[in-house]
């Protein structure tokens, strides 16, 4: 027996939102049904809102809940577990389905989800996209896990592995910029140099661990960034003082902070160690150029960040630790909260750049 569900559904020919209540199917073999608490509202939806599409798609794709249903093949979570929702397969043991569509009483037809979808009071998901959690746990800014926080501390802990003392900028602070600067105070990193174009946004971002903020609207933050970190004992090729961060991320993914990271990191220190890297973790909305001579003369790096490099099984309850110890305040981080029916002001706020750390839908 199918069980409804109200659904945000992006249509075919339209960036504007609306919520359907249709009929969920019972799980598929490999499927878990998840009776939804929070969702977050995550930029990368903006994206998919912008691009053309043959069909009506549903969003979202990190959430918390509890399981109502399991398909006959699911045995790591069960009826009344609660969960997370995240579109990074929780580990490699297992193939995944194939994409959820579901059928809609208006002319669309139906709407498909990349993986999973998470703006809805109830979902149908694969269940390698199913993280059994504590149950304890808060339910609500929780639901931020599986994309904010794993994506930006992903790429801080996993993919740049950055060491006690090693210097971060981070270009953007945002849910997953703050993300970032969380994983780079547990990880020792100094200095954490935040990076955005509102005082407002770098004030918040020193409540999670920053320790400078730049305004890139009102100063040239590369320049910035290469003063902070000066070493006048160390010298380069060119026999000028090694400055520049050892790693800087571009949380957000336009043409202007995916050329800025790279000349923002550290020169290397000529035969005795490489430069910098740049990390891009924002979904880029263009290609970028890159100096080839400063990535030759100062050994320079640039690599991507896709989820944070996350292994949700392993990385999942890392976090929720972090939660429970105070380094990583979701109650602060979540900034905002809405209805299903305001989804449309949520991702209006959200382009507006309103939302000043992570926004949620509440079920």
């Amino acid at each position: 027996m199918g069980t409804t569900a109200q659904v945000v559904v992006l249509p075919q020919d339209s960036s504007t939102l609306r919520i359907e209540e249709v009929d969920l199917p019972d799980p598929g073999p490999t499927q878990v049904l998840v009776k939804q608490y929070a969702s977050g509202i995550c930029h990368s939806q903006l994206h998919q809102m912008d691009r053309p599409r043959d069909t009506a798609v549903l969003l979202g794709h990190e959430s918390s809940g509890v399981v109502l249903k399991t398909g006959a093949e699911v045995n790591h979570v069960r009826e009344g577990d609660l969960v997370l929702i995240t579109w990074v397969p929780r580990n490699a043991s297992a193939a995944t389905s194939p994409p959820t569509a579901i059928a809609l009483d208006v002319s669309d037809g139906v709407a498909q989800s990349n993986n999973v979808f998470t703006w809805a009071d109830h979902t149908l998901a694969d269940h390698q996209y199913v993280v059994k959690v504590d149950p304890l746990i808060k339910t609500d800014v929780t639901a931020i896990i599986g994309c904010a926080v794993m994506t930006g501390a992903g790429a801080v802990i996993n993919t740049a592995r950055v060491q006690r003392g090693q210097s971060v900028a981070i270009f953007g602070v945002g849910g997953v910029g703050l993300s970032a600067v969380v994983g780079a105070k547990v990880a020792g990193a100094d200095p954490i140099i935040a990076i955005d174009l509102n005082d407002a946004k770098l004030e918040f971002a020193k409540h999670f661990g920053a320790t400078h903020g730049i305004n890139a609207s009102n100063e040239d933050p590369v320049a910035a960034i290469h003063a902070l970190t000066t070493k006048n004992d160390k010298f380069t090729y060119t026999q000028t003082p090694v400055s520049g961060a050892d790693f800087a991320f571009d949380c957000i993914g336009i043409e202007q902070t995916m050329h800025q990271i790279l000349p923002a990191c550290r020169s290397g220190q000529f035969g005795v160690l490489d430069g910098g890297t740049g990390v891009l973790v924002g979904v880029p909305s263009t290609n970028v150029e890159l100096n080839s001579i400063d990535v030759l003369i100062n050994e320079k790096h640039f690599i991507g960040s896709i989820g944070g490099s996350c292994a949700p099984d392993r990385d999942f309850p890392r976090f929720l630790e972090w939660h429970e110890n105070g380094d990583l305040d979701l109650d602060t981080m979540v900034t905002a909260r809405y209805r299903i029916e305001q989804i449309n002001d949520a991702t209006a706020a959200l382009k507006a750049g309103e939302i000043s750390g992570r926004a949620i839908l509440e079920f």
